[in-house]
């Protein structure tokens, strides 16, 4: 399944093998240049603003006593690589500029163009993360992690990143993970669309959000099998994932 999606998924517009042109700019973008690289998916720009990368997620550094993800410190080594001090970047900005901590939200390339979410991707040390409405190069940073998946490159080859089906879940799960099942049933409230995967886990996918599944509607779901991927937490007993795209949301059968 993984091989013929993957070869799928390569024929994707601006999807290239990763050295150094996957997922091209489709325009002109704001010149930067950077000052210190934070974590895997944030860095500090010499005039003193904070730029979040737009469509990945990288493990977490530790802080607070914490100690850091698996990979965490890879990622952040892999950037500061490609994006160290003084070095001159190129930004694409999407619909939504900044997150609510203020930081800004782009795309961001190296002044050649190439993409440094598509090297994270392809090295196995982040995950696609859409978060509406910036959608830009969704499907081909997809494509990106398609390719690393299938080689278990960083961090597929790592347990926490396996896929675990939904009735196997422990009580105490929590963080990212990736989940199969097949929907139970499709519930609907107020704000949220439902798809209960088995008896203690639940997807929610906010009413706001159903307009960027387009066909995809995922009221057409129940029976199917699906993987889902995010953040899990519990809330009044049960475990939830919130999926806001359908690009966390793969109906596998």
């Amino acid at each position: 399944m993984w091989l013929a999606l993957v070869f799928s998924l390569l024929l994707v517009p601006g999807v290239a093998p990763a050295d150094g042109t996957a997922c091209p700019a489709d325009r002109r973008g704001e010149r930067a240049v950077s000052a210190e690289v934070i974590d895997g998916d944030t860095l500090a720009l010499a005039d003193g603003r904070r730029v979040r990368l737009l469509g990945i997620n990288t493990p977490e550094i530790g802080r607070d006593g914490k100690p850091s993800e698996p990979l965490a410190e890879d990622a952040r080594a892999l950037l500061r690589n490609l994006a160290g001090p003084g070095t001159d970047l190129r930004l694409r900005l999407d619909v939504e500029r900044f997150d609510r901590y203020g930081r800004l939200l782009a795309h961001v390339f190296a002044a050649s163009g190439e993409n440094f979410q598509a090297r994270l991707l392809d090295a196995g040390l982040a995950t696609t993360l859409v978060v509406p409405p910036n959608q830009w190069a969704v499907d081909c940073y997809a494509a990106v992690e398609v390719g690393a998946r299938s080689r278990r490159a960083g961090i597929w080859r790592l347990d926490a990143y396996q896929p675990v089906p939904a009735e196997n879940l422990s009580g105490t799960a929590r963080g990212y993970r990736v989940v199969t099942g097949r929907v139970q049933r499709v519930g609907e409230s107020r704000g949220n669309l439902w798809l209960n995967l088995s008896r203690g886990m639940a997807l929610r996918i906010p009413r706001e959000d159903l307009v960027y599944f387009g066909e995809r509607d995922p009221r057409r779901l129940a029976g199917r099998r699906v993987e889902a991927r995010g953040w899990i937490h519990k809330r009044k007993g049960e475990l939830r994932m919130t999926v806001r795209h359908p690009a966390a949301l793969t109906v596998l059968e």
